[in-house]
This record gives structure tokens, sequence and C-alpha cells, in this order.
């Protein structure tokens, strides 16, 4: 499986990312092994979605991080 995931920051802020493992990202992000996420704490997990295609999941994930869709997580998803 493949995961597109939205994490809360502890500046408020979002980050939408991909992986194939969520767990082990998920434990790199808490233990700043992450650069995109090395100097901000993170708060928590508020939404995954997994796919069967690698494709579907990076698109969804470029769509995530589109105007138009970052007005969709944040009416929808957030």
């Amino acid at each position: 499986m493949f995961y597109v995931y939205i994490l809360k920051l502890k500046n408020g802020q979002h980050y939408t990312g991909f992986t194939r493992n969520l767990e082990k990202r998920l434990t790199r992000h808490k233990n700043h092994s992450s650069p995109t996420t090395s100097r901000i704490e993170l708060e928590e997990l508020i939404f995954f979605a997994a796919f069967k295609s690698k494709e579907k999941a990076l698109d969804f994930e470029r769509y995530l991080k589109s105007s138009s869709g970052f007005a969709f997580r944040n009416k929808r998803l957030i």
C-alpha cells in the first residue's frame, strides 16, 4: 500500500507527505530524522489515505499541495 498523510505541527502548520510505510515515516518525523520537519515538532497525524497504486497516491498528494487541494484539505480533511 501507498499512503498520503497530513500532519499537524506544533507551530500550527500542516505537512502533507507520501510514503510506502506510514508507521516508519511517522517515527522518522517524531525523531526529527526527516529533513522537511526536523526543526518543527510533530503534534499529531490528522489524516491518511491508503492507495493500491503508487501513481494514484502521488497524484492525490500533488492535488492536496495545489491551491484547490489546499482549500479541499482545509474544508474537508482537517
